[in-house]
């Protein structure tokens, strides 16, 4: 059977329908991990945010829509439309699973498959960049750690980041030459191991 005609097994119907449909955009990505960071936004926030037209965030904030992933917010009406994730967090604030746990960790698992295949778009599409963009500058490390070290070294690439948050409101505050760029940090145990 050739890649192309192979089904990966998938558990959760919603994310194996958002998988078939929802073609891979580094714009969706970011407007899912920003939705996830704030709450709630609108198409008109995510462009100061992110770097792109309203009418660009609008069109994919729609399309994540259609697919099930986000969901209109509530509001008071006018032309503001605010949107959210579809799931509530896992974790209510008395600290025990909500009712929603499952569809907020599927959630979770989509938007990390969504980060992986950005990732193979790139490595498959990298010659087509500007050649100071073709470098790969990924990389990896396994590290023994405690749970409060791990806790502490994502605060302190968090706040590594946050550095540049300033870049986010407006395109004016960005240095010439600035695209946006996928940070993706993943800090877990490798158990068994």
């Amino acid at each position: 059977m050739s890649d192309e005609n192979r089904q990966l097994p998938c558990v959760d119907p919603l994310a194996h329908r958002a998988r078939a449909r929802l073609p891979d955009h580094p714009v969706r990505l970011a407007l899912l991990d920003l939705l996830a960071e704030v709450g709630t936004v609108t198409s008109t926030q995510a462009a100061a945010r992110l770097g792109h037209s309203s009418g660009l965030c609008s069109f994919h904030l729609r399309q994540l829509a259609r697919h099930g992933l986000i969901e209109e917010a509530p509001h008071d009406g006018g032309r503001a439309r605010p949107w959210q994730l579809r799931w509530a967090p896992a974790v209510g604030s008395d600290g025990r699973d909500g009712p929603d746990a499952k569809a907020s960790e599927e959630f979770a698992v989509q938007a990390r498959g969504l980060e992986d295949e950005s990732y193979r778009h790139w490595l498959a599409h990298r010659a087509q960049a500007p050649s100071e963009w073709q470098q790969d500058e990924s990389f990896s490390a396994v590290v023994h750690l405690t749970p409060a070290e791990t806790a502490e070294l994502g605060a302190s690439i968090r706040r590594l980041l946050a550095g540049y948050r300033d870049r986010d409101q407006g395109p004016a505050t960005r240095p010439a030459g600035t695209v946006a760029v996928a940070a993706i940090t993943r800090l877990f145990p490798l158990l068994g191991q």
